[in-house]
């Protein structure tokens, strides 16, 4: 049980991004392509959170060409690079499931500040 704490730990980022739900964030992710390496943005509304610690995922959701398209990506991943905050939003839910069946300006999240 030791053993898996020491690893657990290990693999914990030092300073994990600080976002909530709701907010819309750009998540830089590293894909690797034979040999090369690249780093690819996806730009989108946070709508859950689940777990903690190592196990820690965020679902993040855009609209890309009139289609919804949802990535999950775990938080300590060395394959996510950084994950900036663009926007943050006034929500008072845990889950944003609800947007998913939204359509156009129903499917937009309110701005913290106006």
């Amino acid at each position: 049980m030791e053993a898996l704490k020491i690893i657990e730990q290990s693999s914990i980022k030092a300073q994990p991004p600080k976002f909530e739900i709701g907010d819309t964030v750009k998540v830089h992710v590293k894909i690797q392509e034979g040999a090369k390496a690249r780093i690819q943005l996806f730009e989108g509304t946070v709508i859950a959170k689940k777990h903690g610690g190592v196990n820690e995922n965020f679902t993040v959701r855009r609209v890309s060409h009139g289609v919804g398209v949802e990535r999950v990506f775990p938080l300590h991943s060395p394959s996510v690079e950084k994950v900036e905050i663009v926007r943050e939003g006034k929500v008072r839910r845990a889950k944003l499931y609800y947007l998913r069946n939204r359509v156009g300006k129903a499917a937009k999240v309110k701005s913290k500040y106006n």
